[in-house]
């Protein structure tokens, strides 16, 4: 997080936070919703501005609740995750994983597929799910205990059964397992769109 930041926080600790007025869609794009409606489903505006993107991928955080969030200065802006907190997607060499806030992926602890046959991995920042174009190509690195193919193994995987032990080159040996859709975010600890109490703000309303 920006130390100009934390500085902003230590100045209004109390500012209410935003909620309704930023997205996250399953490619990694950030979205601007300008009535703050996002919590309605649009698709919002997308974000282009280079500066902008990185200021939001550098103060992108979340709280003991699992609800993501984007520190504006002062204010919390809550998101809404269409998909996971994080969007995954392989590096120019094809091998390893960066974040769509360009950080590297540096170890996985977990996959998980879901019934839609979206991929996802729990890592260090966070769980993150696998950019759609990248799935096949990073399905073809992935192997089963016994050194088979993943795809070839994947018949086998229902949600409520033992996990498959899958390797990749990148991140060593890790469980796979399968689950609906509608049941990872609480596996996986986030929260998909925070609630906006009564009293939330829009973003930029530091009044007290």
């Amino acid at each position: 997080m920006d130390q100009s930041v934390k500085d902003a926080i230590a100045r209004w600790p109390d500012v209410p936070a935003a909620y309704g007025w930023l997205s996250l869609d399953a490619r990694g794009r950030w979205r601007f919703h300008p009535q703050g409606l996002s919590a309605q489903g649009g698709p919002g505006e997308s974000i282009t501005n280079s500066q902008i993107l990185d200021f939001i991928g550098r103060n992108y955080a979340h709280d003991d609740a699992g609800r993501w969030f984007f520190q504006n200065g002062p204010q919390r802006v809550y998101l809404r995750l269409d998909a996971a907190p994080y969007v995954l997607r392989l590096d120019d060499a094809g091998r390893a994983l960066l974040t769509h806030t360009n950080q590297p992926v540096t170890a996985i602890s977990a996959w998980w597929l879901d019934d839609a046959g979206s991929l996802y991995a729990v890592t260090p920042a966070g769980p993150g799910i696998v950019l759609d174009r990248d799935l096949p190509a990073l399905l073809d690195q992935l192997r089963a205990q016994d050194g088979a193919p993943l795809l070839d193994a994947l018949a086998e995987l229902t949600p409520g059964q033992p996990p498959l032990m899958v390797e990749c080159a990148a991140y060593g040996r890790a469980p796979l397992r399968m689950a609906a859709r509608a049941d990872l975010p609480p596996i996986l600890g986030f929260e998909p769109a925070a609630p906006a109490p009564a009293t939330a703000r829009s973003p930029g309303d530091n009044s007290t």
